[in-house]
């Protein structure tokens, strides 16, 4: 178990030994042992004493914090992180040198490689769109072609960003109509497939954040992503090659009926509506998801470690 994802408001968490226990009304619900911890979600209103997060950082398990309603991120939190200093001065020059242009090129590549190999799997399963699906790749294709040849990172964005409008364009064919998912939106997510990405996304960028964090890259500082202030632009770039495996993720949550239009609700926060999970559905969510992550985590956390030796040896 290197994951616990807990969703239940008003529960108040303790320690006991090596255990956090879990405790509604003052009666005892649970208990979970904290050694084959990686980390801990927690989602909503709850109570737990500071003893909870010492006993945790000291055993190196990552917090994240997500709001109740929209799960959006609101925090994170770790133990003892790396002190390689040496690594993120080395880090540093390399933002300011050739390597950027370099490395855009590369993580561009890939994701557009991804994109191709999913659209190509998908058309299959919908004949009635191949020849739209088929058009899409092909322009993907011919982007991805232009991309590798590319000297200006700038002109690397621009040709991602009209790959991934054909992309989008063809995704949403596979999706059944009633879902309403014509596009990529992002905030508010306005139907259940483009919730479903929001969530993911965030879930898959804080999982590579805490891999850059850990191996002790600074996460702000970004090759592909600009710095912008507050952004962990270095995490957003290892996201890019990984979106296409999300997508997939997502269509086989609807593709095969784990979730459904029913599970999801329409809110108004702020005065924006959005479309989010259900709460009596987050937790099918969340089971389906750690089952994802469990197998896509050795890679995710490969993949920093190549970076991080890129740095310090290229």
């Amino acid at each position: 178990m290197g994951s616990l994802y807990i969703d239940r408001q008003d529960l108040e968490i303790k320690v006991e030994g090596n255990s956090l226990v879990f405790y509604l009304n003052a009666n005892r619900e649970g208990s979970a042992p904290i050694q084959p911890l990686e980390r801990v979600i927690i989602i909503g209103k709850l109570c737990l004493e500071t003893s909870v997060l010492h006993k945790l950082c000291v055993n190196n398990v990552s917090v994240i914090f997500l709001s109740g309603r929209r799960l959006a991120f609101r925090g994170m939190l770790h133990g003892r992180l790396h002190r390689n200093g040496l690594l993120r001065l080395k880090q540093y020059e390399k933002s300011l040198g050739p390597f950027c242009l370099v490395f855009a090129r590369e993580l561009v590549e890939a994701k557009l490689s991804r994109q191709i190999s999913l659209l190509s799997e998908l058309k299959d399963l919908r004949p009635d769109f191949k020849y739209e699906i088929s058009n899409s790749i092909k322009s993907i294709e011919a982007i991805r072609e232009e991309v590798i040849r590319l000297d200006n990172i700038d002109s690397i964005r621009g040709f991602e960003g009209s790959a991934a409008n054909s992309y989008f364009k063809a995704l949403s064919l596979v999706f059944p109509p009633s879902l309403n998912f014509k596009n990529r939106i992002r905030r508010p997510p306005t139907d259940p497939v483009n919730s479903l990405l929001s969530l993911s996304y965030t879930l898959l960028h804080y999982e590579l954040v805490r891999e850059v964090e850990v191996i002790g890259l600074d996460p702000t500082i970004g090759f592909y992503h600009s710095f912008d202030y507050g952004r962990e632009s270095l995490a957003c770039d290892l996201v890019e090659p990984f979106r296409p495996d999300v997508d997939r993720f997502v269509f086989d949550l609807i593709h095969e009926k784990i979730l459904r239009e029913s599970n999801f609700a329409y809110i108004e926060t702020d005065g924006q509506p959005g479309c989010y999970l259900k709460k009596a559905s987050r937790k099918k969510f969340f089971e389906k998801y750690e089952e994802w992550a469990r197998d896509n985590r050795p890679i995710w956390k490969e993949r920093v470690q190549i970076l991080a030796r890129r740095i310090l040896n290229g």
